[in-house]
């Protein structure tokens, strides 16, 4: 792990040994730059520059010294500092579940930006989408909860699985517990905020390629819901489901996660 300082907040992250084009991780609630270990690792790694950090509170990341930091538009920042700094401001953002919103948010404060890849995440307008934008999972609350109890955190994990997949989830029942309670709660009372980007319209008015992966065994995303999001830069043309992946296709299902990718790297060359 290296870090940076990222607009004053101390940033944590990790890197592959990769030279090519630089690409910025962005992870889901309550997790880490771990969740991203596979790819660092594997062929995508090994060919491009990856970057993932640890958010403010999660990981190895300091906590948050100003709790609006604890937010879509806050991490937004956070996530836009730390590429520049790391001299990745043309980077591709990768986002996942939290993280798609974070970097769809990210991207309006990086001119440079390559490309943006989203999964777990569905791009809303306004917190009226959020019912109809997510599955009715009672584990969603957990990431808008403080203090959580093992059990839950359990839940919470399992339900960004395929159901029934046999992945332990030890890991990340440990980021979850670890993960500042603050950043959870402070989270949940930003949902309403009016700071709050409309990421439909980013989506749609995006001047670069943005791609929409959804896992097809997901738990807690609405693929419908998905289907209604429309942009001419839209990867592809439509969403790119990915068959025996739940909420975490980079575990579940790597090698073709890692693929679509590539792919979409290709594509912007």
């Amino acid at each position: 792990m290296e870090t940076l300082d990222a607009g004053g907040q101390r940033i944590a992250y990790r890197t592959s040994p990769g030279s090519g084009p630089a690409v910025v991780f962005v992870h889901g609630n309550s997790s880490s730059s771990a969740a991203w270990a596979r790819v660092l690792d594997g062929p995508f790694g090994r060919r491009f520059r990856v970057l993932a950090l640890d958010l403010p509170g999660h990981g190895e990341s300091a906590r948050a010294k100003d709790p609006a930091t604890y937010s879509i538009p806050g991490h937004a920042r956070v996530v836009a500092d730390f590429a520049e700094a790391a001299g990745a401001g043309d980077a591709v953002l990768v986002g996942w579940s939290l993280g798609g919103h974070i970097a769809l948010s990210a991207s309006t404060r990086l001119p440079g930006v390559r490309g943006i890849v989203v999964h777990g995440t569905p791009p809303v307008a306004s917190p009226a989408d959020l019912a109809t934008a997510f599955l009715p999972n009672p584990a969603v609350a957990t990431g808008f909860t403080g203090e959580v109890s093992r059990e839950d955190a359990t839940a919470y994990a399992r339900a960004q699985l395929a159901l029934g997949s046999p992945l332990p989830v030890d890991a990340a029942v440990a980021h979850i517990l670890a993960t500042d309670p603050e950043a959870r709660a402070a989270l949940g009372r930003s949902l309403q905020s009016a700071e709050n980007a409309d990421e439909r319209a980013i989506v749609a008015g995006s001047r670069v390629p943005v791609a929409i992966l959804h896992g097809a065994e997901e738990q807690l995303v609405n693929l419908e819901y998905l289907r209604t999001i429309t942009s001419p830069r839209l990867w592809r043309g439509e969403v790119q489901v990915l068959p025996g992946a739940g909420h975490t296709p980079q575990d579940e299902t790597p090698d073709a996660y890692e693929t679509v990718l590539a792919a979409f790297l290709d594509d912007l060359e």
